[in-house]
């Protein structure tokens, strides 16, 4: 079964979000977080941090992960492990894979016409507003 991990990175303001421009299928042109593929063998952990740091140039130094959720697909015979944190610091992101920006944590997430994941996007933002005290 094939893992796949994604990262939600809240600004140090606890304001904005952290996402990704897709500029490929799936999802072209729609918003998403940052992510990828688990390696076989790869700590999934680890994983969620070189994944990070080749989208963003983040790392260990500047946010800490902590897994919140996995979703699991066995009709696609695949899994997504979902990572979250705020910066600790002020902190550039810089990236060429997609276009990355920081988007208010007010907009609506729901919203399949803008954002990826058929709803999962905002299913997963308010479970991370329970536990890193994000008030909207």
């Amino acid at each position: 079964m094939q893992g796949y991990n994604c990262i939600a990175v809240i600004h140090k303001n606890k304001t904005d979000w952290l996402m990704c421009r897709r500029l490929k299928d799936p999802y072209k042109g729609k918003l998403n977080l940052v992510g990828g593929k688990i390696e076989p063998g790869e700590d999934h952990l680890e994983a969620a941090y070189r994944e990070l740091f080749e989208e963003t140039g983040l790392t260990k130094n500047d946010i800490t992960l902590t897994r919140f959720l996995t979703f699991d697909y066995p009709l696609d015979n695949c899994y997504v492990e979902v990572y979250g944190g705020a910066l600790i610091d002020e902190t550039e992101v810089s990236g060429d894979e997609n276009k990355l920006l920081w988007v208010s944590m007010s907009e609506n997430f729901f919203d399949t016409e803008n954002f990826a994941g058929e709803g999962n996007i905002g299913h997963m933002l308010e479970i991370m507003k329970l536990h890193y005290e994000i008030d909207i």
